[in-house]
Formats: C-alpha cells, structure tokens, sequence
C-alpha cells in the first residue's frame, strides 16, 4: 500500500483522551478520503500518551492536501493539542547511506531499493573509504569518498553537511565506522538511523566476534536504532538473534552477525520510510 498513487499517511501523537479517532476520522470522512489503515495505542487511557498511525485513499490528493492539513491542523493542534504528520506516500523519502569498508548493509540496501522493496530513493552514498564506489555507482546512485579519520573529524562533517543540505528526509549508517559530533547530529536535522550488533555493552571495540567466541555466546544478534548525543543509546527500532553454538568459529559468528544485521536494517529503514515510527522520549512505538 506504501507508495501508492493518492496514498497518504497520517502520524497522530499526544495525550490521550476521548474523541480523537473520531475527530480523525470525522476530518477524513468529510474530504471523502477511505481509510484503508488505522493502528492505535496508548500507554494509559486515563489521560496517557496516545500514538496512532492511519492509511488514506483521496482521490487527487496532491491538490486537496494542503486543505486536509490546515483542517485536521484546526481539530487536532487547537482543539486537542495533539501534534501530527501528514505526508503523500507517493513521494518516496530520500536517504542518504554512510558505509565505511564493510558493504554488507549497504549493498543489501542498494539491492533491496532496485527490487522496490524500499519506498525510498537513494540521493547517495558517503563513505570515508573508496572501496565500494564502482559498486555504488553501478545502482545508478551518486557516491563521495569523504575521507574521515583523526581526532577533528570537523572539516569531513562540513562536507557531510554541504552534501547532505536539503537533499534528504533522513541518514542510514550502514556500518559506518565513524562517530558522529553531536553538532554534526544537530546541524543536520534529519533522522539518524544506526546499525550494530547487539553484544553491546560486552565487548565494547574492535574484534567483538573474537570476545563473543571466547566468551562462548549462544545468541547473536543485532540492533537498528536512531542516533543520539549518547553513543548507542538512542530509541531502538528493532531488534533481532541467531543462535550460535560452541561449534561456530569466529567466521562463522561474523557470518551470521551480518546476516541479521542486514535485515534488522532493512526492516528499521522500511518502518521508518512507511511512517510506521513514533518516537515518544528514548522509546519508540512500532506500527509494523
């Protein structure tokens, strides 16, 4: 249904109470649009936090929706002080792809989007390193070696930023192994999302497939998650595990960990481009 010509999405969050579904639905109605979707949830009805996300069909949508905006705008944001997105589902979101020397994310994302699996268009891919340019290049997607390596990494974040300047709705880090300032998070004002594995807070650094295999983990698993100041701790999106045994070599651990990293990823940038991602504080609520 993503995608769809005359689609739209419409993003619903705040304090609950009674009436909203039905001034949503009442807006709609009156502009002739069919709701084709509708997921809800609130974490108390007394008054709680209220989150829903529905799918519309309106027929000329692109003309009429600045006025469904401007009225669900009057009914919600006046009259309920609740915030809300509305956005033509027509118009795939743009992404722009970090990637360092591993390509196993950002390749399955490339193959992935030329499959339209992914309702997004890929404006291009950055990366500090020029390994994967030819391959990049070949999906037809723009590619820049920016190099970033050293304590200041402010002159490769300027370049980022004049880059990145109106040309994207949101950031994937596929494997890049850089960190990000919190002014470089700041300054470029799109949604971040990351990818790692999920041994995390255990064996922190490089080689942690050599500590999981010493330490004779059981389950491997990976996290997606959007970028805050606070490394790795930002409100995650999805998670998920293989399992392992004391049969696993170190390459077999590496193996399946980017096996799940890539559709934990692939998952994650699917929700987040559908709308399906409500942040609510460091949490997030998944319409999947």
């Amino acid at each position: 249904m993503t995608g769809a010509h005359d689609h739209a999405s419409l993003i619903v969050q705040g304090r609950d109470r009674p009436g909203i579904v039905a001034a949503v639905t009442a807006v709609l109605a009156g502009f002739g649009a069919n709701i084709v979707s509708l997921d809800q949830y609130s974490d108390d009805p007394q008054g709680g936090a209220f989150f829903q996300r529905s799918v519309f069909r309106l027929d000329h949508l692109a003309a009429v929706l600045p006025e469904v905006e401007k009225e669900l705008g009057r009914v919600l944001a006046d009259g309920f002080e609740l915030d809300f997105r509305l956005r033509d589902l027509s118009v795939p979101q743009r992404v722009a792809i970090f990637a360092s020397k591993a390509d196993h994310c950002l390749m399955d994302l490339l193959w992935r989007h030329r499959r339209g699996e992914m309702p997004i268009s890929v404006a291009m891919v950055i990366s500090n390193h020029s390994d994967t340019a030819a391959e990049v290049r070949s999906f037809g997607v723009p590619f820049f070696h920016v190099p970033s390596s050293g304590p200041d990494k402010s002159a490769a974040e300027a370049e980022h930023l004049r880059l990145l300047q109106g040309n994207v709705d949101f950031i994937v880090l596929a494997r890049y192994m850089q960190i990000l300032s919190g002014d470089f998070i700041t300054r470029a004002a799109v949604p971040i999302i990351n990818i790692h594995h999920s041994f995390l807070p255990s064996f922190i650094g490089a080689g942690p497939y050599t500590k999981a295999k010493e330490r004779g983990v059981k389950l491997i698993g990976a996290t997606a998650h959007y970028v805050t100041e606070n490394l790795d701790e930002g409100p995650i999106i999805e998670q998920d595990v293989v399992r392992a045994t004391h049969a696993d070599t170190v390459a077999d651990l590496q193996r399946r960990g980017a096996d799940v990293e890539r559709t934990v990823l692939a998952r994650a940038v699917r929700w987040h481009s559908e709308d399906r991602v409500l942040r609510h504080g460091n949490h997030t609520i998944v319409f999947a």
